[in-house]
């Protein structure tokens, strides 16, 4: 499966590839990591269908995660699920606000990101198969 990772800040990038590994959990099939810098790449990965799970960073600038998330749900069909990294507890609810299916702090707890990931992987699965 294909997980976009959204950060214009590379060490973020890194840390979330790390976390994730090539299989977040030994249910969900192998990852195959796509990073992004920045906002005009996210949409080029969203357009082409080929986006499982994404991860955004909502501090990325000059595009935050939030917006950029907002702006998926809004735009690309089957959009895949949304795991936002967020700064500060407060930013929980513009999460709801951007549509997100997942929220996890930073500093990233890798443990809880690779566990994040897997069930929106398996929600993705899921969503695939009823499809059918």
């Amino acid at each position: 499966m294909r997980v976009l990772v959204y950060s214009d800040d590379a060490s973020t990038r890194e840390k979330v590839r790390q976390a994730i590994g090539r299989r977040p959990a030994g249910d969900v099939p192998l990852v195959e990591i796509v990073e992004c810098a920045t906002h005009a790449k996210v949409v080029q990965h969203f357009d082409s269908g080929e986006i499982d799970v994404a991860v955004l960073d909502a501090e990325a600038q000059p595009a935050g995660g939030m917006g950029v998330a907002r702006q998926a749900k809004d735009e690309v069909h089957d959009c895949p699920p949304i795991c936002l990294l967020i700064a500060r507890r407060d930013d929980r609810w513009l999460a709801e606000w951007s549509r997100a299916e997942a929220v996890v702090p930073q500093p990233i707890d890798p443990v809880v990101l690779a566990e994040t990931v897997a069930d929106l992987m398996r929600r993705r699965l899921s969503t695939r198969l009823s499809a059918r």
